[in-house]
């Protein structure tokens, strides 16, 4: 596993140490046992793992300078993704994990904790609650999620939590053209602006993916984000 680790990764041109490889297979190792006790991942094979989870959230880097990069909050992390794989690749980044369930955020703390990570943490929270928190709201270089909420959606929970300058790089689906027409008045609302749509495939499944570039151009008003029945009854 080590070598098909390393390999895969090197194809994208994301080069591991010893270290880096031998978390991916402790993080791979406790996600599947993990995954026994309660529902973090529908993927079950380890080949799929660390392709559609470890290695498509780690290419993230390869689209944008994460070396610019000092603060990033993964929201709705759920196994960690894109988060953990981001910290074990660049481990100079400062990482917020998101997520309303307690033991998922249990899980990844105890993991961080094996692993000897320092600077992340996970956090038990709805983020439309935490995009409201002084300490959280507009601290962050870099938002991401590779939650399956529709981007006008995802964009409330997001973009409030970014710095003015800063970034929001939602994952998605490759079809994402009636999906941006819809979001783009949602996230200007918000103080974002949509500069680009980078796509990207993986090979090995045959799987076309996007990132959607999304500037903070100004200050997010106050009002927002709403509470979580508002952004699902009226999404902007």
């Amino acid at each position: 596993m080590e070598e098909f680790i390393r390999n895969l990764f090197k194809k994208y041109d994301i080069l591991l140490n010893d270290d880096q490889v031998n978390m991916f297979i402790t993080y791979l190792k406790e996600l599947k046992e993990a995954n026994e006790k309660f529902n973090i991942t529908a993927i079950t094979d380890d080949e799929e793992i660390i392709i559609k989870h470890f290695l498509d959230s780690a290419l993230l880097g390869k689209h944008f300078d994460l070396s610019k990069v000092e603060t990033v909050i993964d929201v709705g992390t759920g196994g960690g993704f894109p988060g953990m794989p981001l910290k074990i690749c660049y481990p100079h980044l400062k990482i917020t994990l998101v997520d309303s369930l307690n033991k998922r955020v249990n899980f990844l703390n105890e993991l961080i904790s094996k692993l000897g990570l320092k600077d992340i943490e996970a956090i038990h929270a709805r983020s439309e609650e935490l995009g409201q928190n002084e300490d959280f709201r507009e601290h962050y270089d870099l938002a991401t999620s590779r939650a399956v909420a529709y981007l006008n959606t995802l964009s409330e929970y997001c973009i409030p939590f970014v710095k003015n300058g800063g970034y929001f790089i939602p994952l998605k689906k490759d079809d994402l053209d009636e999906e941006l027409e819809v979001s783009t008045k949602a996230v200007e609302t918000l103080g974002g602006e949509i500069e680009k749509v980078e796509k990207y495939k993986l090979d090995e499944i045959d799987m076309n993916h996007s990132l959607v570039f999304i500037k903070k151009v100004k200050l997010t008003d106050k009002k927002y984000p709403r509470n979580n029945k508002q952004i699902s009854s009226k999404p902007l």
